[in-house]
């Protein structure tokens, strides 16, 4: 299926690890030139670096000559790093402020903070909220606004989980966070649609990144979710990736508003 994503312009956060990395390469792939946000400025070189392949004669392929006042990949269109906090709201705005016109956006960034309810901290509340919300409107009311003034169509999908649906010992705050992220996906959705800006989220069960094989590493915990998915199984990073793609792409231009599930069946139990 042909999405039309060529050519078009993609800011992406947490593009550094798992999901959002899974996302640039794919974007990348699809011919998309990508704003690659982290915080981890490490893992965007390396992102980098990878998605281009250390040879320059590819960079000469999508157009761009390599400078020798840095490292060629730095100059190389497909993808442009970003290095930012999205937590600090000060450096986000000057980071994301003059980034230049973004098409579509993907709010993937996020932390997952794990403690039992009664043992749940102001900081470990605070840090979640801040990168897991607060960070999703500022970038979003960034990305809008520069759509609103183009007078340009665009999509934007946030990355939810299956959590924000249904409780999970230990995930209270992270639960509460992706749950807010359901709704205020639904009202950027009724405000931005008037502008033709589509807002969605993926809902996805527990996925093999670094952080999700961090907290569902321990068989018996892993156990206790596995049972209550029809399916039996955890999520690749590539069945969250395809969901993303769909929603960005023209070929979901009747959706918006919407919690797509990549749950294997979680939410059907």
């Amino acid at each position: 299926m042909e999405l039309g994503l060529a050519g078009r312009r993609v800011l992406v956060t947490g593009a550094g690890k798992g999901i959002g990395r899974g996302t640039v390469q794919a974007l990348h792939a699809a011919g998309a030139r990508v704003v690659a946000v982290s915080r981890t400025q490490a893992d965007l070189d390396s992102l980098v670096r990878e998605v281009t392949s250390p040879s320059p004669q590819l960079c000469r392929l999508l157009g761009a000559e390599p400078l020798v006042t840095a490292p060629w990949y730095t100059q190389c269109p497909g993808i442009e790093p970003v290095c930012v906090d999205l937590g600090d709201w000060e450096a986000t705005e000057q980071a994301l402020g003059s980034v230049g016109p973004v098409d579509l956006l993907v709010n993937n960034a996020a932390i997952a903070l794990l403690q039992p309810f009664l043992e749940v901290t102001k900081e470990a509340f605070d840090r979640s909220f801040e990168v897991n919300l607060r960070a999703v409107i500022q970038v979003s009311q960034i990305v809008a606004r520069g759509l609103i003034a183009r007078g340009v169509q665009g999509a934007i999908v946030n990355v939810s989980s299956q959590g924000s649906q249904r409780a999970v010992t230990d995930h209270s705050v992270y639960c509460s966070t992706k749950g807010a992220l359901d709704m205020l996906t639904k009202v950027m959705a009724l405000e931005l649609g008037p502008h033709k800006i589509r807002v969605n989220a993926v809902n996805p069960t527990v996925v093999m990144t670094p952080m999700g094989q961090a907290a569902w590493s321990d068989p018996h915990k892993a156990k206790t979710m596995l049972d209550r998915i029809p399916l039996g199984k955890f999520a690749e990073v590539e069945h969250v990736v395809d969901a993303i793609l769909f929603l960005l792409s023209d070929r979901s231009g009747m959706t918006t508003g919407s919690t797509m599930p990549v749950e294997g069946g979680f939410w059907a139990c």
